[in-house]
């Protein structure tokens, strides 16, 4: 599969005047629309029966912490082997509808579902015409975690499902070619002969109806983007997704409840995904040897007298606060709560020394994918819909001439904004570390906001002959005032246990048999695309070797 990026803007002058009579209309209905709803139930309530959170005391063959790609695929390829699993899971099981029947709230109208413990809400497009639109919302245990760290703001997936409840879906496997940079340590004929095929299957992953999408209006935004791209001498390539296609054509078409045609996708999406809840953990959980419990949250592994590991939980109310501490004890133990939550946990373990054996590897080689967002005001002959499908299905891959591929991404405001936006990802070379700050008492990242350079370089590239081409402008509103470039954040964290340094070539960590990385943290900073593919992937090639040599 093709990798993906977006068209460039340019640096012509654009009549400016034209630009906010046009645009005028926004601040108001995205004011509007980013009220929040106050009433929601039970809000310290557990979400979690005692039929199904792990109890206090119990010993289990296997414990995975957290239940994004990677330990999703785990939990599965393992309870397939015989294998009972526990996993445990910081956020909420998202099974169960809000007071609006829902269960995922709008992208325009952040609720107390939206955000992880936080009092306001930190979309990452938080600006019109310069105006911020963030707003309070109650504090909950929501679905997406703004977590704030270094000078980056890393979103985060909270729930059954981590990550892939609030992407995009963009389901790419890198160009073969670029693949030795990503993974150098991996044989990438295993990998494009096996283990991509196994995923893409596991995760169904399609493709847009082409012929579909030159016609449905809710793709107008992409056709401008390739019609821009193209123009400026880029190539717009279609990008695999996994979303359900046949739903949303039915969506266009008005006989069924619309979800991405509606413009679901930042606080996850209520019909047509694909997310982990519908792929690997539905097969998990009918094996019959998994089980899952939400709303707890890992604290420390520390190896036990009788042999395994001593875990500590705190079992989560959904205002955040504990209302019970567990120890269990598992033969082995997953690490797979995100590039972020296995570095962070991990870094903590060591340096308090409860792990002391882990090596000097850990916490280092995180990297952002060179995530960078821009968009561009278009003319008033370009308009791209007011209806815009929030499923990105195509894009530009200037890797190699630019560093730079970018997705076409939509902006579902629900009005006309004659704009164009992108999220590019880049060869960024900035790798930061995760430390121990011990006065603290806290993990921290030492990322530097100007580290961003590099990425907005890049996707200049692409961008700055689009506008030169077409005669447009930066859009200058979206980020702050004045401010072009969404350069304070990554939708894609990556690192901080990284394969074959932190860990050996399939994710056991050094000094402690049993113990395994199985997330993004083992990929050194960047994947060159869209990351969810190639660490669902990697978690098929590793899980099958422990399987075949460690059980």
């Amino acid at each position: 599969m093709s990798d993906t990026g977006e068209p460039r803007h340019g640096s012509n002058e654009f009549s400016r005047r034209g630009f906010l009579a046009r645009t005028g209309s926004i601040l108001g209905a995205v004011a509007l629309s980013a009220q929040v709803t106050s009433a929601h139930a039970a809000q310290t309530a557990t979400a979690t029966t005692a039929s199904t959170a792990i109890g206090d005391g119990v010993r289990v063959p296997v414990l995975v912490i957290g239940t994004g790609y990677g330990g999703s695929v785990a939990a599965l390829r393992l309870a397939q082997a015989g294998v009972d699993v526990h996993m445990v899971e910081m956020g909420m099981a998202w099974d169960t509808p809000g007071s609006d029947g829902k269960i995922f709230a709008h992208t325009t109208n952040p609720d107390y579902r939206s955000y992880w413990l936080r009092t306001k809400t930190k979309a990452p497009l938080s600006n019109f015409l310069g105006f911020p639109i963030d707003k309070s919302v109650p504090k909950y245990t929501g679905i997406l975690d703004a977590e704030e760290m270094g000078g980056i703001i890393v979103y985060q997936g909270r729930g059954v499902g981590g990550g892939s409840l609030v992407n995009g879906g963009m389901a790419v496997t890198p160009r073969r070619a670029n693949f030795s940079s990503v993974l150098p340590s991996v044989n990438a004929d295993e990998m494009y002969a096996t283990y991509y095929p196994r995923a893409n299957a596991g995760l169904g992953v399609g493709l847009i109806d082409p012929a579909w999408f030159d016609t449905v209006a809710c793709y107008q935004y992409a056709r401008v983007g390739r019609k821009h791209a193209q123009r400026s001498g880029f190539p717009f390539v279609f990008v695999p997704d996994v979303y359900d296609w046949d739903y949303m054509k039915q969506e266009a078409a008005g006989t069924v409840p619309k979800s991405a045609v509606d413009g679901e996708i930042l606080y996850g999406n209520n019909h047509g995904k694909k997310s982990l809840q519908q792929t690997y953990i539905a097969a998990a959980k009918a094996t019959g040897r998994v089980s899952i419990s939400p709303l707890h949250q890992v604290t420390s592994v520390a190896p036990a007298a009788g042999g395994g590991y001593t875990v500590a939980i705190n079992q989560l109310t959904t205002d955040g606060t504990v209302a019970a501490a567990k120890t269990v004890t598992a033969d082995r133990v997953f690490f797979a709560a995100g590039s972020v939550g296995t570095s962070k946990l991990l870094v903590k373990l060591k340096a308090t020394g409860v792990l002391p054996l882990l090596n000097d590897e850990i916490g280092k080689g995180w990297g952002d994918n060179g995530n960078v967002m821009c968009g561009r005001a278009n003319h008033m002959w370009d308009p791209t819909g007011k209806v815009q499908a929030s499923i990105p299905c195509g894009g530009i891959d200037n890797w190699d001439a630019g560093g730079a591929f970018a997705e076409v991404a939509p902006l579902p405001t629900g009005i006309e904004t004659y704009a164009s936006f992108y999220l590019s990802i880049t060869k960024n070379p900035h790798r930061a570390r995760f430390s121990w700050n011990a006065a603290a008492g806290k993990v921290e990242l030492d990322w530097q906001t100007a580290w961003k350079q590099p990425s907005i370089d890049m996707a200049k590239t692409i961008f700055d002959k689009i506008n030169s081409k077409e005669g447009t402008i930066y859009r200058t509103d979206l980020f702050g005032t004045n401010k072009i470039w969404g350069d304070h954040l990554t939708y894609h964290p990556l690192g901080g246990a990284v394969l074959d340094k932190a860990t050996d070539n399939y994710g056991r960590l050094h000094g402690y048999t049993g113990l395994y990385v199985i997330d993004g943290a083992l990929i050194p900073g960047n994947t060159s695309v869209n990351p969810f593919v190639t660490i669902t992937a990697l978690a098929e090639r590793n899980i099958e070797k422990i399987i075949a040599t460690d059980l």
